[in-house]
């Protein structure tokens, strides 16, 4: 064990392997924890593998590690090595059988990531994505009714929390109506902040009791017309702590996303300044992760408690007979709707 205080920042690496630059770089940084996406994912050997070798630079063999694995078009781990998962709007279109089949294909997402030594997943969406938003969205979601996307979001925090995996509820407070990818440009939403209440942030509100949320960097103009969620003191004071309730570990979306501008070290201590726990830097440049390493301190008391509480509900998998839910999930797939 390190013995040290972590910084509040969760990183990604390059690739398959962690290099040498890449192993002293985190063991003079001390990250949170770190995240994994398809480049860092070859078979399931490789990725225990880099998983040991991550905690091991930071010498904490609890540090979290994340992934990104929803189903559908987002999902790290393929076939062959891990089964393709139906998209979120896929499983919510089963009608009457969807409740079951989210919590179910969650259960087994959890499986496949406990034996990576994964103890994180991005998921589930709680965006309400609207005609004419972009399909960055789009079938990631559960749907544009809020009871329904809370009920089928919790249905799959359910399941990953039975397997021993945390869920990281996303986008708060709601990235469903905007008009631009957030990875290529900075959206911008005008819907009043009445409506906003009702609607987009209703998900997040059933769901304020979860462990971990992701912003979204997303400027609503009725709340504050000039920064995006993640950098916005009023959104995540306002929104997200008071009107949502949210008490849990707050992370942002990735740093290295377009729709945020400034150096990386602006990013991410406007980000620390506005309320976020912990920023997230997912791409692996060194260059990059050296600037937002530069510009975080270890974490608040707050995050640590925070933090903590999340551990907490993170307990052993309760048993699965993996082939008897397979087949359940597969005759709950087809289930006429």
């Amino acid at each position: 064990m390190s013995g040290r205080e972590p910084s509040a920042v969760i990183f990604g690496c390059a690739g398959a392997e962690l290099s040498a630059a890449e192993r002293d770089f985190f063991r003079a940084v001390d990250p949170l924890g770190f995240i994994l996406f398809q480049r860092n994912c070859q078979s399931p050997a490789q990725i225990q593998t880099l998983v040991a070798a991550l905690r091991q630079a930071v010498e904490r063999p609890e540090a979290p590690v994340l992934i990104d694995q929803e189903g559908g078009r987002v999902q790290r781990l393929k076939p062959p090595h891990w089964p393709q998962y139906p998209a979120a709007a896929a499983l919510a279109a089963l009608g009457a059988a969807a409740g079951k089949a989210v919590r179910l294909g969650a259960r087994l997402i959890a499986d496949d990531l406990t034996g990576l030594g994964i103890t994180v997943d991005c998921l589930p969406v709680l965006d309400l994505p609207l005609p004419g938003a972009d399909k960055v969205i789009g079938d990631r979601a559960y749907g544009n009714e809020p009871a329904r996307v809370a009920a089928l979001g919790r249905a799959a925090c359910e399941g990953l929390l039975a397997g021993g995996v945390l869920p990281v509820v996303k986008h708060i407070p709601g990235h469903g109506r905007a008009t631009v990818d957030s990875h290529l440009a900075l959206p911008r939403v005008d819907a009043a902040r009445a409506e906003l209440e009702a609607r987009d942030f209703a998900p997040f509100r059933a769901l304020a009791d979860m462990p971990l949320a992701m912003t979204a960097h997303i400027v609503y103009t009725a709340i504050d017309p000039q920064r995006p969620a993640t950098l916005s003191a009023r959104v995540i004071g306002e929104v997200i702590r008071s009107g949502i309730g949210f008490d849990g570990l707050l992370l942002t979306d990735d740093l290295s996303m377009q729709a945020l501008g400034g150096s990386f070290g602006e990013r991410a201590a406007a980000a620390l300044a506005a309320g976020c726990d912990v920023v997230l830097h997912c791409n692996g440049d060194m260059a990059e992760m050296s600037a937002v390493a530069a510009a975080v301190g270890g974490l608040s008391e707050a995050a640590r408690q925070r933090l903590a509480r999340a551990e907490a509900r993170r307990g052993m998998p309760d048993p699965l007979d993996r082939s008897a839910v397979e087949a359940r999930f597969r005759e709950l797939l087809a289930t006429p709707s």
